[in-house]
């Protein structure tokens, strides 16, 4: 593989993007800091095919990315391969408001692989090629210029190893059946909505004790206030106000702004500056949240009951088990919420009651909350006996008569 000096300059990153327009695949990575900023700040782009690979510089002088974010977003023909790539979506995301299509992640492959949930770079390296990565340049300042060779060898390694990975990760899921299973998971990192900053919605991410609409709402404006400053301040949102500051000036609004100045986590400034008055702005402007928008209680699932929470505990037994089973991420099979959905009697809307998920997983899932089977030991060892006959697909009209009485007990 042709490996190119460090690209500075806008004619030569378009002479190479045409080259890629034309590949199978690219195989795309980042280095960036956000330790300081809200954005985070591009500092190195990586790319290659199976032929050639390069790191650009986005900080050089006068480059123009444009023939770059043109391949990642425009170009249907090229494939687009991340390891753990959602921070790198995010940046393309930021500089174009599109994210890169179509899109492969290998992190998320190795789930239907048997490798794990979360495996790093450098475990997906040493289990495929064999190779130990040089960690030395990890902690690198990719802001700090000028970059030297080791830290350039360092980043382009990342998409160098990659280019031989995703071929053999490819193979094997074509030889095993599994590549449809990452479909919904690749759609899911390449929609743009998971990308967006929206100050309406930045509340969720705030924990407070307490469920009164009143203080929610107040939650809800200040975090919106906090994420429009963080923004347009281009800092952190911790440096604009904590979370649990957030939190208590929410529980115990202050009258008036002065107040701000016995406000833990505070500067005492902010009683007069202009910060603080757009703070008391914002939480004069707070209404009680909708009941609609209130979120669920993280303490009671809705329509699950006691004995629906203990089927839910047996069919996320049966989760472990499966996914052991055959060699598969137990999240790329079912996650928790939709376990508690069917324990409590929900049919449609799951996606483990559909397509491969169903055959794989679901139908087990289905029979034993529906009573058809059931956990048995047998010479100490765990497994699932059958007390009934096999159900064809969860619409069976047979599952009416014999269907959960919503509590997730099966109804005799």
């Amino acid at each position: 593989m042709k490996i190119h000096p460090l690209i500075e300059d806008s004619e030569t990153l378009a002479a190479l993007c045409a080259r890629l327009s034309s590949a199978d695949f690219v195989t795309v990575d980042t280095e960036f800091m956000r330790e300081s900023t809200f954005w985070p700040e591009l500092c190195l782009i990586q790319i290659a095919d199976d032929k050639e690979a390069a790191a650009i510089d986005p900080m050089a002088d006068g480059i123009d990315l444009t023939p770059l974010l043109e391949l990642m977003t425009n170009n249907e023909d090229v494939l687009k391969v991340f390891h753990a790539g959602g921070q790198d979506v995010e940046i393309i995301y930021n500089l174009t408001g599109k994210t890169p299509h179509p899109i492969f992640d290998t992190q998320i492959a190795a789930m239907a692989l048997g490798q794990g949930e979360q495996i790093g770079y450098a475990s997906l390296v040493e289990s495929w090629v064999g190779v130990s990565l040089d960690k030395g340049a990890r902690f690198t300042d990719w802001a700090r210029r000028p970059l030297d060779k080791r830290q350039i060898d360092y980043a382009i390694g990342d998409v160098t190893y990659l280019s031989d990975i995703f071929p053999k990760m490819l193979k094997q899921l074509m030889k095993n059946g599994r590549g449809v299973w990452l479909n919904d998971e690749m759609e899911r990192l390449a929609d743009p909505v998971s990308y967006q900053n929206d100050p309406e919605t930045a509340w969720k991410r705030v924990k407070v004790s307490g469920r009164k609409p009143e203080l929610l709402g107040r939650i809800k404006a200040l975090a919106a206030w906090r994420e429009r400053e963080a923004q347009g301040k281009n800092l952190p949102r911790g440096r604009i106000c904590k979370d649990e500051t957030l939190a208590d000036i929410a529980a115990h609004p202050p009258r008036q702004q002065a107040d701000l100045a016995k406000v833990r986590g505070l500067s005492a400034t902010w009683a007069s500056n202009d910060i603080g008055a757009r703070m008391m702005v914002a939480l004069a402007a707070a209404v009680p949240m909708a009941a609609e928008d209130m979120p669920p209680r993280q303490d009671r699932k809705p329509g699950l009951t006691k004995d629906g929470a203990l089927v839910a505990d047996l069919l996320k037994l049966l989760l472990k088990i499966r996914s052991k089973e055959i060699g598969v991420a137990a999240r790329l099979l079912a996650r928790s919420d939709e376990l508690e959905a069917l324990a409590a009697g929900q049919r449609e809307g799951l996606s483990l009651l559909k397509g491969w998920r169903f055959k794989e997983f679901g139908c087990d899932a289905l029979e034993l909350v529906e009573g058809r089977l059931a956990f048995a030991v047998e010479n100490g060892k765990l497994h699932m006996a059958r007390t009934a006959p096999e159900s064809e697909s969860p619409d069976d009209p047979n599952h009416a008569a014999d269907a959960s009485d919503g509590n997730g007990v099966h109804s005799d």
